[in-house]
C-alpha cells in the first residue's frame, strides 16, 4: 500500500500547486513556462501509474466500515454523470457554462460514491484522497474566480454525452475484469 501512497502524494501533491498560485508563478520563473509543464505532466504521469500499481498490489481488503448499498446502485449513474463533467472540462459546453468547474465536480461524484461503495482500507485511502482534494481545489477554483469566458456550442454537449455513455457502458463491461469487483451487484 506503501505504493499507493506515494502515487497519491505525487499525484495530488502536484495537482495542489495551481491553487498555490504564488508558489506556481514561482516554480514557471525558475523553469519555465514549458518544462514546468512537462514536469507537471511527468509527476502526474508517474503518481498515476504508482496509484493504479499500489492498488492492485495492496495485501486482502481490509474492512473499515461497511459499504452503503445505495452509492453501489448508484454508482454506474453517477459515474456516468463524473465522465461527462470530465468530458467537458476543457470543452465550450452548455454544461460547462452551468457547473463551472465541472472536472472538480465530477471528481467530487466519482470518487464520493466509490468511496461509499467500498468500505476498504485501500479504497476508503484511494477515494478519499481524490475526494478530499476535489473539495479543496472547488474552493480554491471559486476563491480565485478561476474561469475564463467562452461561448459555447451544443455540439460540445452532444459529443460529450455521447461520449460519456460509451465509456461508462466500457466501464460497467470491464470493472470486474480491470478491478476484480462489478460495479454494481447485477454485474
Amino acid at each position: 500500500m506503501a505504493v499507493m501512497i506515494v502515487g497519491l502524494v505525487l499525484f495530488i501533491g502536484i495537482h495542489l500547486v495551481p491553487e498555490a498560485p504564488r508558489l506556481r508563478a514561482r516554480l514557471i520563473a525558475r523553469f519555465g513556462d514549458r518544462p514546468y509543464r512537462g514536469l507537471f505532466a511527468a509527476v502526474s504521469a508517474m503518481g498515476l501509474v504508482l496509484i493504479i500499481a499500489g492498488y492492485h498490489l495492496r495485501p486482502e481488503r481490509v474492512p473499515l466500515f461497511a459499504p452503503f448499498p445505495p452509492a453501489r446502485e448508484a454508482a454506474p449513474l453517477l459515474v456516468t454523470l463524473a465522465f461527462v463533467l470530465f468530458a467537458v472540462a476543457n470543452m465550450r459546453s452548455h454544461i460547462r457554462r452551468i457547473v463551472r468547474h465541472p472536472m472538480l465536480v465530477g471528481l467530487m461524484l466519482w470518487s464520493g460514491v466509490h468511496l461509499l461503495a467500498n468500505g476498504d482500507l485501500a479504497g476508503t485511502l484511494l477515494f478519499g484522497s481524490f475526494f478530499a482534494y476535489s473539495v479543496v481545489a472547488l474552493v480554491s477554483a471559486i476563491r480565485r474566480g478561476a474561469m475564463k469566458p467562452f461561448v459555447p456550442e451544443w455540439k460540445y454537449d452532444v459529443m460529450a454525452v455521447a461520449g460519456a455513455l460509451v465509456l461508462a457502458w466500457l466501464t460497467i463491461l470491464a470493472h470486474a475484469w480491470i478491478f476484480g469487483t462489478g460495479p454494481v451487484a447485477w454485474t
